[in-house]
């Protein structure tokens, strides 16, 4: 080792001395990001068969190759799923029952596949039918970021009901991450579900979503206030939208106590703080264009042609 990368070291293993809250040393271990992103592709395999994998997918193989894919799945998502019931486990001495415990959970997760996947089909469906410049259901699947986004969020969910801790959340993140849409795990969606574009829409963990409901890019379904931190824990802070409910560009929609009744459409850019009763269409105020010639403001180009 070289004096530079010896002196740097010393720098670091201060500052891990000097600064605690932010090391995980000598603690029980904890998931692995990198296994749950590769886990959660392999997930998209076996929800969407042919549409994620690089070699066509013939029929007649598909049976074994499913067979291999979901028993890899399996293990590696126990393992994991183990190491989050050992980290919130008051002692070691309860490795046995977690360990039978992150089994059981693995297997009624990946026996709710199929569940899963009856719902993605409608969220397809809301897509496709609900956007013009779709080509085909095909296109939807590959390339619409919200179906990848409520693909992991509706498998996230699974795990948040069963109370496991970590995975979830590193889940939704990895689709954060890949799609710009923030779906918490905690959120209940229903059916038919949409969000256009989607880009920097955020779905808190306590927020309620009916089945037809459209959303689009921007939209935020938040938090009144988080003043009250940790004291809020399991308290309902975020809206409910209630069934065939759109929801436009750039709209912000907050509180645990604030329901948007069916039927309902909230304008762009709107920002709800109160409940509106079934089939409302709500607008922010009128807001004065001027359209002038630059001209007449005294506009100079600063190019010449």
């Amino acid at each position: 080792m070289n004096e530079t990368v010896r002196r740097l070291t010393d720098q670091l293993l201060d500052s891990y001395a000097r600064v605690g809250g932010i090391n995980h040393l000598d603690g029980k271990n904890l998931p692995s990001k990198r296994v749950i992103a590769d886990l959660a592709s392999d997930l998209l395999r076996l929800l969407f068969p042919g549409f994620f994998d690089e070699a066509v997918l013939h029929s007649s193989e598909v049976r074994d190759k499913t067979a291999v894919l979901l028993d890899s799945v399996r293990r590696r998502l126990e393992a994991e799923i183990l190491k989050s019931l050992e980290y919130t486990a008051p002692t070691a001495a309860g490795q046995p029952a977690t360990s039978a415990r992150a089994r059981e959970i693995t297997h009624e997760f990946l026996a709710s596949l199929s569940n899963v996947r009856d719902l993605l089909a409608t969220d397809v469906e809301a897509a496709y039918r609900g956007d013009p410049a779709a080509l085909s259901p095909d296109e939807v699947i590959v390339a619409y970021p919200c179906v990848e986004a409520i693909a992991i969020q509706r498998l996230a969910h699974l795990l948040y009901r069963r109370e496991v801790p970590l995975i979830p959340r590193i889940m939704t993140e990895w689709a954060h991450s890949r799609t710009g849409m923030d779906f918490h795990p905690g959120a209940r969606i229903g059916s038919h579900f949409f969000v256009d574009h989607g880009t920097g829409t955020v779905i808190g963990e306590t927020a309620e979503i009916g089945s037809h409901v459209r959303m689009y890019q921007g939209v935020g379904l938040v938090a009144r206030s988080l003043s009250g931190g940790q004291a809020l824990r399991g308290k309902k802070r975020h809206p409910t939208l209630e069934d065939h409910v759109t929801v436009y560009a750039g709209a912000t929609i907050i509180g645990g106590d604030t329901v948007v009744g069916a039927g309902s459409t909230i304008g762009a850019s709107v920002f709800l703080t109160h409940s509106v009763p079934p089939h409302s269409l709500v607008l922010s105020g009128e807001a004065e264009v001027k359209v002038l010639a630059k001209s007449d403001r005294g506009y100079t180009p600063d190019y010449q042609i």
